[in-house]
């Protein structure tokens, strides 16, 4: 007989995203990209498209609670990616369903707040819930500038990022990606604080010019998971991640997909040219 073979698995934890591009919908696609087995334990459901956030509705908090339960009992996951949580309250329940796991599941927690259109995605309690509930939890948080001046309630100059990542180790988490996705200009450098080692890894990236960007955080936290999940330290995991995701924006890049902010390519490896487009610039 032969034996079973044991997949790598990963949850997500996060918010659905009516349109596809981000939140549960692209860290599936993500997992599933990356090799491992997603699974996922919905927060709430936004209704959403390329353009903006036009509603919200949260799943009750037991739900979610249920979701976690079932999935970590039965499945188990090798990595935990947490996502939108919408409230303070969702934000305690997720925290006491993965606290019994706590040391044995790498969690990387994307403080998701505010949408690629500039939606607000949670309630103003977030950051303290947050910092209290969920910081100590994790083995890397992902901010982008705007969620790292919420958790730290200051502004973050560009030549200030070293400090914020420290200062943002410093509430509980160990390990801090801050990312530079914000910063004006063409470079957009990220910065990795490991606090164990108190050091300070930079990650140079340079500005891809598209407007398909949508879901380029949850994409991103959703990589390491799944690199976590299949086993590599986390420096190489958020190394890789990081080349993920810029394969994935540049080969969405020219894609027309809603009339705003379109997804990035996360199948780019698996389906290299779009056969349609590629029949159209036949045709021309």
């Amino acid at each position: 007989m032969t034996p079973h073979k044991t997949a790598f698995r990963a949850l997500s934890i996060a918010g659905s995203d009516s349109g596809g591009g981000a939140g549960i919908q692209a860290d599936l696609k993500t997992f599933a990209a990356l090799g491992c087995y997603g699974m996922s334990a919905i927060t709430a459901v936004t209704a959403q498209n390329t353009l903006g956030v036009h509603a919200i509705a949260p799943v009750p908090v037991n739900v979610v609670s249920a979701q976690i339960g079932a999935v970590l009992e039965d499945i188990g996951a090798n990595a935990i990616k947490i996502g939108m949580l919408f409230s303070a309250e969702l934000i305690r329940a997720v925290a006491d369903s993965l606290r019994p796991w706590t040391g044995r599941i790498p969690v990387v927690l994307d403080p998701v707040m505010v949408a690629q259109s500039g939606d607000a995605l949670s309630q103003d309690d977030f950051s303290e819930a947050l910092k209290g509930e969920l910081l100590p939890l994790a083995c890397l948080v992902t901010p982008n500038l705007p969620e790292a001046e919420k958790l730290l309630g200051r502004e973050i100059p560009a030549e200030g990022m070293e400090t914020a990542a420290r200062d943002l180790a410093s509430l509980s988490c160990p390990n801090v990606l801050l990312k530079g996705g914000h910063l004006a200009g063409e470079d957009c450098d990220d910065l990795l604080f490991l606090g164990e080692e108190q050091r300070l890894v930079r990650l140079p990236g340079k500005r891809i010019l598209t407007r398909n960007n949508h879901g380029t955080g949850c994409t991103l936290s959703s990589a390491i998971a799944a690199g976590l999940a299949r086993g590599l330290p986390l420096v190489e995991a958020v190394v890789q991640a990081k080349t993920y995701l810029t394969a994935a924006l540049q080969a969405g890049a020219a894609m027309q997909i809603g009339q705003g902010h379109g997804p990035v390519r996360h199948f780019y490896a698996l389906f290299p040219e779009n056969p349609e487009n590629k029949q159209q610039q036949e045709q021309v």
